[in-house]
């Protein structure tokens, strides 16, 4: 009786060792499967070392750094559309006892490259840095007190970036003189516009938006486009790009004939409007004329 006790012990022993051994391997070959790092023996004590795999989640890709952002001043205490009332000078030097060079009127949106203070008045140094089709205009240093404007930053030019999509959209409609702006099925806005004269018409069809800037100086005669009219617009506001020849989506400070054609082949809008649909517009928005 105690022989048959002592040799089924030793079974059950000997099957606890054989699935331990199993067991081993199979760890082992598990181990094997997904990658072991490292195994090495060491030969102090002749001990096995196993190093566990090492799974490292997937990194995300990068985010592109923030655009910085780029300082804007507005004119809301200037004169009117014909230059009624006072202006807002624009002298040579951070002073009044600079000459004057420009009158403002209300709207016009100007970037800001500096600002100091003198006699306890804040002076903004402004810049034209996008290109002037005719620079000599402009013959001296643009210095703006802080008196009569509203300074604000802003991205700055943004232009198109490759496969934006858009569930926005604007349509121009050249004989009502109406913009409408959708998102979907909502609109967001409707607006009264002045399209292009006769001779210089806004172009018809379907385009998109590929660059937008805040402000813009605008610059004539244009003679690659047949234009011969003068004309000297200095921080033309609210600015959506929608063809490659310089049709333009843009607030008009220089008149209020909105409802009529009034342009060399842009879409004015009211300052109040463009600069909503600028806060809301973004870089590839269709944009569709239509009759």
């Amino acid at each position: 009786m105690k022989n048959l006790l002592e040799e089924n012990l030793w079974f059950v022993y000997s099957l606890q060792v054989v699935l331990i051994g199993i067991i081993v391997l199979f760890s082992w070959l598990l181990l094997t499967d997904v990658g072991v790092l490292s195994m090495h023996l060491s030969r102090a004590g002749e001990k096995t070392t196993v190093v566990a795999p090492l799974i490292e989640a997937a990194s995300p890709p990068p985010m592109p750094p923030p655009q910085p952002l780029e300082t804007y001043l507005k004119v809301t205490g200037g004169c009117g559309i014909h230059f009624g009332g006072t202006c807002v000078f624009v002298h040579s030097g951070p002073s009044a006892s600079y000459p004057v060079v420009a009158k403002l009127r209300n709207d016009v949106v100007l970037k800001v490259a500096s600002s100091e203070v003198r006699d306890g008045q804040t002076w903004y140094h402004i810049i034209f840095d996008e290109g002037l089709r005719y620079p000599e205009r402009v013959k001296a240093s643009w210095y703006v007190a802080n008196d009569f404007v509203h300074v604000f930053q802003d991205e700055g030019e943004r232009t198109i970036v490759i496969g934006a999509t858009s569930t926005k959209k604007i349509v121009v409609n050249r004989t009502k003189q109406t913009l409408i702006a959708y998102d979907g099925d909502t609109v967001f806005m409707s607006a009264k516009v002045s399209t292009g004269l006769l001779l210089t018409p806004t172009p018809r069809g379907i385009f998109t938006i590929f660059k937008k800037t805040p402000t813009r100086y605008m610059q004539g005669p244009i003679p690659e486009a047949h234009l011969s009219q003068y004309y000297d617009l200095p921080g033309v506001p609210w600015n959506l790009y929608f063809t490659e020849q310089g049709a333009v989506i843009h607030g008009a400070y220089w008149h209020d004939d909105f409802g009529k054609p009034h342009s060399h082949g842009c879409v004015n809008l009211s300052p109040v409007d463009a600069e909503k649909l600028y806060n809301w517009a973004t870089v590839g928005v269709p944009v569709v004329i239509e009759d």
